[in-house]
């Protein structure tokens, strides 16, 4: 690791990944999904695979049809 990057940052990182990964993968069990595909999408990299989720998957901002 490089010395100008303070240790900090990267602990920061892994923690985000971490929830961000531990949120998807309980959220997509509780909706039955495939939760264990969210589950390691959302340790790569964040916070895209949240936004797909909730926006492709669990369709949050869906539009009511009909009344």
């Amino acid at each position: 690791m490089s010395k100008d990057i303070p240790l900090f940052i990267p602990i920061v990182v892994v923690v985000i990944l971490l929830l961000q990964s531990i949120y998807l993968f309980m959220n997509a069990r509780k909706h039955n999904h495939n939760y264990w595909l969210w589950g390691i999408v959302g340790l790569i990299q964040a916070p895209m695979p949240t936004l797909f989720y909730l926006l492709f998957v669990r369709k949050i901002f869906h539009k009511n049809r009909g009344g």
